[in-house]
């Protein structure tokens, strides 16, 4: 099982980035898919998540519409593009599957429900 961030990077502040992440070694479509962000010495926090089939998107408050998830089951891959970028987003961000074969979507933003994690990529926004 593998979940490969990629696309982080350092970027002004007012910046943009777009994250990646590649899944294998699991059926991708039965899982939600989410982004979450850890802060050294701080608890890990959820940024986005996706819906399995309906696609639905969750975000924290904190994106203020300045962030968008998308997903390709056909890639198994998940997206997020972050516009508009602040130095308190600095952060590793990291994507994270969690199985979900139920109607609806989830929407979790609980890190001890997920069942896989990537690496995580960082990201540095300068003032």
């Amino acid at each position: 099982v593998q979940l490969i961030e990629s696309g982080g990077g350092l970027v002004q502040d007012g910046g943009s980035l777009s994250l990646s992440c590649a899944a294998s070694g699991f059926t991708f479509d039965d899982y939600e898919i989410s982004w979450f962000r850890q802060v050294p010495g701080e608890e890990r926090e959820g940024v986005s998540s996706i819906g399995v089939r309906d696609g639905t998107a969750y975000y924290a408050s904190f994106t203020k519409g300045r962030f968008t998830i998308s997903r390709d089951n056909a890639k198994a891959s998940v997206f997020l593009q972050m516009n508009r970028l602040e130095p308190e987003d600095t952060a590793v961000y990291y994507c994270a599957a969690l199985k979900w074969t139920g109607y609806g979507s989830l929407g979790s933003f609980d890190p001890n429900q997920y069942n896989y994690w990537g690496q995580g990529t960082q990201v540095t926004v300068s003032s």
